[in-house]
């Protein structure tokens, strides 16, 4: 490395090494060095890739070296679309491998977002497939979090320069429309899940929606709230009612929800809950 040696013996060495230690950054981008000057063929440094890392499954580096190579390597291929569509299909093969063994795996759901907007894969193949794993699992907030960004951040209905939670008029009503049926579709499954919730709140965000246009349907996750007979089938509608109540200037109802889930249904954030109303407390003066 101190002469900066770029030959087959030293990349045959590089691989020995990530074998001993596979978190070794600065070999890592050694050997992507090595691949650029001796015009190793992208693809075959993928293969070998793939095979380190379904031995490590949590490694940055593995992550930060194969998009490197993505990066290096797209360039070339950009106007032949049949090869961008081949390489699109053969990176998300790996990732659903990948997915198979951990499906809330960070870094491929990092790369994967990063792949999509590299390859433009902004299509119903890749939305179907975070339904799928949100069907496989509907707590799986990695896949949540990916369906988010497929439907809103895609260019052609998206507003590129707005943040990710930020109102968009580009978006249009019907997708809008659609996000919230899902998500509410899958909140009657899971009502516990906060994945499902978070999702139902930014689809009303990007939608430039109020809370109250979800406050008939939270409701039914709730029930006689603060009387003998009181049933909450879900503390996060209780959240969502509560954020809702306070902004139409119901701050009564809003303070009832609060109270109600440090005494019973959250008392675990019974500090966070308690600060929540205090906020609603000074609103008010």
């Amino acid at each position: 490395m101190a002469v900066q040696e770029c030959s087959p013996r030293c990349l045959r060495l590089t691989e020995h090494i990530i074998s001993m230690n596979p978190a070794h950054y600065t070999v890592w981008l050694y050997r992507f060095k090595i691949v650029q000057t001796l015009q190793i063929p992208i693809p075959d440094e993928i293969r070998w890739l793939d095979e380190v890392a379904l031995s490590n499954l949590k490694n940055y580096q593995i992550w930060h070296h194969r998009q490197l190579l993505i990066d290096y390597y797209f360039p070339s291929i950009a106007s032949e679309e049949e090869t961008v569509k081949k390489l699109a299909r053969t990176e998300v093969q790996f990732l659903n491998t990948m997915l198979k063994e951990d499906a809330k795996n960070y870094h491929v759901w990092s790369y994967r977002q990063y792949l999509v907007k590299k390859l433009g894969m902004w299509n119903i193949t890749e939305l179907a497939a975070t339904q799928n794993l949100i069907e496989d699992d509907v707590r799986n907030n990695s896949a949540w979090a990916h369906r988010f960004f497929i439907v809103f951040s895609d260019p052609a209905v998206s507003t590129p320069s707005l943040s990710a939670t930020a109102h968009d008029p580009k978006v249009p009503a019907s997708l809008i429309e659609r996000e919230l049926g899902y998500a509410k579709e899958k909140i009657v499954l899971a009502p516990q899940n906060q994945s499902s919730w978070n999702y139902l709140r930014g689809v009303l965000a990007k939608g430039g929606r109020s809370l109250s246009d979800v406050v008939e349907f939270s409701s039914q996750f709730v029930r006689d709230l603060g009387e003998e007979n009181e049933e909450v089938k879900s503390s996060h509608a209780l959240d969502l009612l509560a954020d809702a109540h306070g902004q139409s200037g119901e701050s009564g109802k809003a303070r009832l929800c609060l109270r109600r889930l440090w005494e019973k249904w959250d008392p675990i954030r019974e500090g966070y809950w308690k600060h929540r109303a205090a906020e609603l407390e000074a609103e008010a003066k």
